[in-house]
């Protein structure tokens, strides 16, 4: 136990900075206690903590939609999809009535009934004595035929509907059917599908130049499991396993191929997760650089010494990874590719960016318990939002003086102290993190954060909750290809099953918009035509709810009047490519934008002062 200071021998800073340090190991101590206790719910099933809101940085960052924002958009005119049938309508009228044409009226229905169909199949025998049959007509499995396999696949996989319901609807309808029948249906002849499914994988992988993953938690057989999902805009897959590791990871980059290989890719991936150079020499010595998988592969470990080896780091695992990648590789997957995460330790191979949404999610989560650490909270915040801004202008039109800028910028961010002891080691950790943060800057085409991959994922969650686990390994392949048809489905898919032709899933499911082009004037021309405009004074409510008013002079004439921290914001927002002259709050977010803690002191000395903004020459 640690021994106290003789506390009436301190002085009140001693004293109060003694608190402020026993308050944040209080909070510490009570966000650990929470996740333990969420855990303990986890396992014995029962409802955890609420999560947390969303910080909202990439929406409020995103760029305003074309047109008028103002106006909400009409549903338009309805067009049925369907042939339309005409129907003509006759009305009762007195005689001498004058016949004035028709008046339109589309109406849409559903008609859904069952249908029995008994076929006569003629046999004929040969004069050789064989019986020749005639053909059934196609798409008729198991006395069912292709458009009650269609209605079974899009209501489950589609509609999330589960199988004891699915009996029941088609019961109700008049389908004499089981349950053991619907799993057939599901599971069943689906080769068509499985194989396809692998072939988008190993194609997604062999031409895209990034991928964002994430995985989420499955059940298979009775035991917990692992569904990882790999895509990007063009192409989703979903695979799941029992394990989380890294070599279950890369295991599934291999998409479907169980091969081990060495060659100069797994090479360099041993000697840079250390593993010992004797070993490493050892196996790029051997004459034998490939095998068929993981058995063949054990035994030429063993052969080697490296099984019996107890050393850290484990060398069997070293060189399981690398013989791994070196398959990846070998087959031509990820050249040059960028993979997307969210800092997870299984996803960190290859070149490898991180989402700039967890990053900030970790400074969003903290607990302050001062209003100077609240303060130093939202001031990093608001830092981390602005910069994040900044990269996604970069990522329209990069140019390499302001990617030196930009590294610049992230060192000031990251580097600073706050005095809050828990933030300043966050920001420490996070600017180890520089490179992985930063590779935008050399990737322009990536994006900033893994919301595909989450938005995709959402679909094995859903059908978690509804539908639980499955029993066989065929369950769980087809329900893979499923989930990833679903959010990625090719025309001729969306044909097999009769569903309607739709757009991008990335711009329904997502929400993202077309990269805007980029604006012909320059930044300068821009603010310079803005300037001659000038700003009517705008007023706004602070979250605390007291009127807090200011001005700040951008040019002579030109005034805009804000009354919180977001409405400054929004003001630089208008103006960006200005300088603060006296820059006495923060100087790291200039010339690019203002960035100052919410609180009554820097208000007040904001009014007193009048910092002045001019035009950069």
């Amino acid at each position: 136990m640690p021994t106290l200071p003789n506390l009436p021998s301190l002085s009140r800073a001693d004293l109060e900075a003694l608190l402020v340090n026993l308050l944040g190991q209080v909070a510490e101590l009570k966000a650990l206690v929470a996740a333990q206790r969420d855990e303990i719910a986890r396992l014995k099933g029962l409802k955890g903590r609420p999560s947390i809101k969303p910080s909202g940085m990439e929406r409020s960052t995103e760029p305003p939609r074309d047109g008028k924002s103002g106006k909400q958009r009409r549903r338009g005119k309805v067009t049925p999809r369907a042939k339309v049938e005409t129907e003509v309508l006759r009305a009762a009228h007195p005689p001498g009535s004058q016949f004035k044409g028709y008046e339109p009226y589309d109406a849409q229905g559903l008609v859904i009934s069952a249908r029995a169909v008994h076929y006569r199949r003629e046999r004929w025998l040969t004069p050789d004595g064989d019986m020749i049959v005639a053909a059934l007509p196609g798409g008729i499995r198991g006395h069912f035929g292709p458009e009650l396999r269609r209605f079974v696949l899009m209501q489950y996989h589609q509609g999330q509907v589960t199988v004891e319901r699915l009996v029941t609807l088609l019961q109700a309808v008049g389908v004499s059917i089981s349950k053991r029948q619907v799993m057939r249906l599901l599971i069943d002849q689906q080769d068509d599908f499985l194989s396809e499914t692998a072939e988008i994988l190993r194609a997604g992988l062999s031409m895209a130049d990034w991928i964002t993953v994430d995985d989420t938690g499955a059940r298979h057989r009775g035991a917990n499991a692992v569904c990882t999902q790999v895509g990007n805009d063009d192409f989703a897959w979903f695979g799941t396993t029992g394990s989380k590791s890294r070599l279950n990871f890369l295991g599934l980059l291999r998409a479907g191929h169980t091969d081990y290989v060495i060659n100069d890719a797994a090479l360099d991936y041993m000697r840079d997760h250390h593993l010992a150079g004797p070993l490493v020499g050892k196996l790029a010595a051997h004459e034998q650089r490939r095998f068929a998988d993981g058995k063949a592969w054990t035994a030429h470990l063993g052969q080697l010494g490296l099984t019996g080896l107890e050393v850290t780091p484990d060398p069997v695992r070293v060189a399981t990874e690398g013989a791994l990648w070196g398959a990846v590789s070998a087959h031509g997957f990820l050249c040059d590719a960028v993979v997307v995460s969210d800092d997870a330790g299984q996803f960190d191979v290859g070149t490898h960016a991180l989402c700039w949404i967890h990053a900030e999610r970790l400074v969003h989560k903290l607990e302050p318990v001062t209003d100077k650490q609240r303060c130093a909270q939202q001031h990093v915040r608001g830092l981390i939002w602005w910069f994040y801004a900044d990269l996604q202008a970069y990522r329209l039109d990069p140019a390499p003086p302001r990617r030196r800028e930009l590294r610049a910028r992230f060192d000031r961010i990251f580097r600073r102290s706050t005095g809050f002891a828990t933030l300043d080691r966050l920001l420490k950790r996070l600017h180890a993190n520089k490179a992985e943060l930063l590779r935008v800057l050399d990737h322009p085409g990536i994006p900033l954060h893994t919301n595909g991959s989450e938005n995709d994922i959402r679909c094995q969650v859903t059908k978690r909750a509804v539908s639980g686990g499955t029993c066989s390994d065929t369950g769980r392949d087809c329900r893979d290809a499923f989930l990833g048809a679903g959010q990625d489905m090719p025309q001729a898919w969306r044909r097999l099953l009769g569903l309607p032709r739709r757009q991008d899933r990335r711009h329904r499911c997502s929400r993202r918009r077309p990269a805007l082009r980029p604006h012909p004037l320059s930044r300068s021309a821009r603010l310079k035509r803005r300037l001659t405009r000038g700003f009517a004074p705008v007023t706004c409510r602070s979250p605390a709810r007291k009127w807090q008013t200011f001005a700040i002079s951008f040019a002579p004439s030109i005034n805009v009047r804000a009354e919180s921290y977001r409405q400054l914001r929004n003001a630089m927002i208008r103006c960006k490519k200005i300088t603060y002259d006296s820059r006495p709050y923060d100087s790291d977010a200039w010339p690019y934008y203002y960035a100052g803690p919410v609180c009554r002191t820097n208000w007040e000395g904001i009014r007193e002062r009048g910092p002045s903004f001019s035009l950069p020459a």
